[in-house]
């Protein structure tokens, strides 16, 4: 390995990111026999991925959302990797399979791996993202709203999630499908989706968010258009995927798991994710953070425990 004095430092220059709230310095560093691929500092990078996999019709649909707005690169699983959550899972022996992927005839730098989500979205900043680091990650679109409790099995916000997790503004958008769709391609109108999309990726590159605001996610009826009405939301708290085995007992088997969705509107929360694309019909946009602490009194809970 080369030591760092070995190296020659390109293109050190100053970049504000307005979805941050400190300047950011790109450093690029290559050894110097190594010539530096030509930087291109306007233009913005968007990294791409999902969980329905590389050949999935709404990452195609995300590509062509996201063309006008800079350079693309896509990084998706090889095959369908919902429900992943965050897991870092994959064949160790895997690499980055570089692929043709055209958008309106122009040919889109892409790679899968046979790995999760959240690794190829890791894998890709450590390879070929390590002197070039993204200034969007889009996750999508993804077949099947990811709401409620059950968003943190999402391989669709895993991935977006490892962008934050480099403060990087992430986003990570769904489209409301039959449940026969989570796991298999079917035929859907990616228009509404898209345009969402390209309208909230737009938005993150060019407006500075809130501190807490690390991951914004997106859910889009089946039937939007252009002129669906959307609303900040917050995750319910209800669950909205529910399971259950028929006769199970220790014998059952995964595959004998039915799922379904299940709605108390009773308790529902009337500004959350569920009531605004489930009852509603409307697009749900929720903030979300990487900071899992509880919201609960850390001072009451420290007297809880030492009483």
């Amino acid at each position: 390995m080369l030591g760092r004095s070995q190296y020659i430092v390109y293109g050190v220059k100053f970049k504000l990111n307005t979805n941050l709230h400190c300047p950011v310095y790109r450093l690029y560093w290559f050894p110097q026999t190594e010539k530096p691929k030509e930087l291109d500092m306007t233009t913005p990078l968007i990294l791409i991925s999902n969980d329905d996999g590389i050949s999935s019709p709404g990452l195609k649909a995300l590509a062509a959302a996201m063309l006008p707005l800079g350079e693309l690169v896509i990084a998706a699983p090889s095959r369908q990797q919902s429900a992943t959550g965050r897991a870092l899972r994959g064949n160790p022996q895997s690499t980055l399979i570089p692929m043709s992927f055209k958008i309106e005839e122009k040919e889109i730098e892409a790679y899968h791996c046979d790995c999760t989500p959240a690794q190829i979205v890791l894998h890709a900043f450590n390879t070929i993202l390590r002197n070039r680091q993204p200034d969007l990650v889009v996750s999508g679109i993804n077949y099947g709203e990811n709401v409620g409790i059950n968003v943190t099995q999402s391989g669709t916000l895993g991935a977006a999630m490892e962008g934050a997790a480099r403060f990087i503004p992430s986003l990570a958008i769904s489209v409301q499908t039959r449940i026969e769709h989570h796991f298999h391609y079917g035929e859907i109108d990616w228009d509404g989706a898209a345009y969402f999309s390209r309208f909230f990726a737009e938005k993150l590159l060019t407006r500075k968010m809130p501190r807490d605001v690390d991951v914004l996610k997106i859910e889009v009826p089946f039937n939007a258009s252009e002129s669906t009405p959307w609303r900040i939301t917050r995750q319910s708290r209800q669950p909205y995927y529910v399971t259950e085995v028929p006769d199970g007992n220790a014998n059952s088997r995964f595959k004998d798991t039915v799922l379904e969705i299940s709605i108390d509107e009773e308790t529902l929360e009337a500004d959350s994710d569920i009531q605004a694309v489930a009852l509603d019909q409307i697009v749900a946009v929720t903030p979300l953070s990487l900071d899992l602490t509880s919201r609960t009194s850390l001072e009451n809970l420290d007297t809880i425990f030492r009483k």
